[in-house]
């Protein structure tokens, strides 16, 4: 089993060039349970050295050029073994996940279906995809247009999702010939270990697939700071990100960024009413709001503001907040107790900027949650756009509520904010419908949805929101260079300069 087979816990923590090995400097660091604050693994802590070391192996590996000449269909034929693998181990994954980040478990077989179906993706689209001819008007010119890998690329995720997170790095990355090395969070690295060896099983080739693990202001910087590596892709907070492009900027490396977002939803008078409480419960408080996507920003019709209001908060009051492992559990705590004091701290912020608070606001009294990083679903109404608690991303289960009078206010102000990854639209009136979803500047919108999300459609932000997009074919695109090759068949004199 992955969970008790080494090196599953307990670990290494390094994989570099084929082989789990310890950290040079013998460093470790506990993994803690958010749902009771217990200790369920000790595992390796890189330093820079350890990072610089995955990055020669990755460098080397990309060099000596076996894997980035292999076929789309040999790249496609390891994906889809890792596919079957993840699919196997499905119910311990999802465990996994769970006890690393403390969301529920049905929630976390669901990222484990997601995650296969991302693999199954990019092996689907690297056989189908092809070199491109251009024609330039000469018959004797042959001019095709061709796709090669970027090279070494460094992939940090986040703790929120991270395998999810890492396939969508991962996947494409394999797909199109790369090198890699694989930062998870520190916080929560547990099923990307258990992804590694689920790889080394699959047979991917010593040194394409490395992984070290520890703190980002260590390694990071190994990572993200020398010309050895080709691409970064990351998906954290817009500080790092920024650190990031500019460490990579001296060597003009290529980055793309997912930095998160304040998603707005925006709740039409004429919206199904049932449907759209739903959805903005489901889009505030999924995962406790620990979600880059997360609607926590209502912007509802005055209309029907104060009935939408109150039955929002009566069933807040119902979602059943617990362990990730126990079934009743509709939602789970937050990652640490040293997160939920930035969610406390921000949920006091907007009380004292004169948000109303009416659901919420604290800790769970029941005695049985006392050891865990819970915190209460909770909303805050009569907020104005100039707050913090409004414009800044909380990463926690905070749902702050706004008012509109017109469709041109309602625009104004989901277009109000830095950060632009996704917003939601509810009404029903088609027309309406469309008219706002072209307006509003976010990387993905939904009409009478929420949340959802395919892997064959992009993913990604405008503004703060971060840079180039993941999933679908412009997340293979990210991975690859394009290479115009010219091939004149009737080679002559061109006469430009006399004989």
């Amino acid at each position: 089993m992955l969970l008790h087979d080494e090196p599953a816990l307990g670990s290494p923590g390094l994989y570099i060039d084929g082989n789990w090995v310890h950290p040079a400097g013998g460093g470790t660091r506990q993994i803690h349970d958010p749902a009771d604050g217990t200790v369920i693994a000790v595992v390796g802590e890189a330093d820079r050295a350890d990072a610089a070391r995955a990055v020669a192996a990755a460098r080397a590996a990309f060099d000596e050029g076996r894997w980035a000449a292999t076929t789309g269909e040999e790249r496609a034929a390891l994906l889809v073994r890792l596919a079957g693998l993840l699919a196997v181990h499905r119910d311990e994954l999802a465990r996994i996940e769970t006890l690393d980040t403390g969301k529920t478990l049905r929630e976390s077989l669901l990222d484990i279906d997601d995650v296969i179906a991302v693999f199954r993706y990019y092996a689907h689209l690297v056989t189908t995809d092809a070199d491109r001819l251009v024609d330039t008007g000469n018959p004797a010119v042959i001019s095709r247009v061709v796709h090669e890998p970027v090279g070494v690329c460094a992939l940090i995720a986040p703790w929120n999702y991270p395998l999810l997170q890492m396939s969508w790095k991962i996947a494409p990355a394999l797909a199109a010939g790369c090198t890699m090395v694989m930062k998870p969070s520190e916080v929560t690295p547990l099923s990307t270990l258990a992804l590694v060896r689920l790889l080394d099983r699959a047979g991917v080739p010593p040194g394409v697939v490395n992984l070290v693990q520890g703190d980002g202001a260590v390694v990071g910087p190994a990572l993200t700071e020398t010309p050895d590596v080709d691409l970064i892709s990351f998906t954290g907070g817009p500080a790092t990100g920024a650190a990031i492009a500019r460490g990579a900027a001296a060597n003009v490396t290529r980055v793309t960024l997912e930095l998160g977002g304040k998603n707005p939803h925006i709740v039409f008078a004429d919206a199904d009413y049932d449907s759209a409480v739903d959805a903005v419960l489901t889009g505030a408080f999924l995962h406790s709001g620990q979600v880059c996507s997360a609607g926590t920003r209502l912007i509802v019709h005055a209309s029907i503001a104060e009935a939408f209001v109150a039955e929002l908060v009566r069933r807040a009051a119902l979602i059943r907040v617990g362990p990730g492992t126990d079934p009743s559990s509709q939602t789970g705590p937050l990652v640490s107790p040293e997160h939920r004091a930035k969610v406390e701290a921000y949920v006091a912020l907007g009380i004292s900027e004169g948000a109303v608070l009416v659901a919420g606001g604290g800790r769970p009294a029941d005695p049985r949650l006392a050891d865990g990083s819970y915190y209460l679903p909770t909303i805050l109404d009569h907020c104005r756009r100039d707050m913090r608690i409004v414009q800044e991303e909380t990463f926690g289960p905070i749902l702050t509520v706004e008012r509109f009078e017109t469709e041109a206010e309602a625009v104004a102000l989901g277009n109000d904010t830095s950060y632009g990854l996704a917003a939601g639209v509810r009404t029903g009136d088609p027309a309406r419908g469309e008219r706002v979803v072209r307006a509003l500047r976010h990387g993905t919108v939904w009409l009478n949805d929420f949340g959802t999300y395919t892997p064959g459609a992009e993913w990604g932000g405008f503004g703060r929101s971060g840079n180039g997009r993941e999933l679908g074919p412009s997340g293979l695109a990210e991975y690859r260079e394009t290479k115009h090759i010219w091939h004149n068949t009737a080679p002559a004199v061109g006469g430009w300069f006399a004989e």
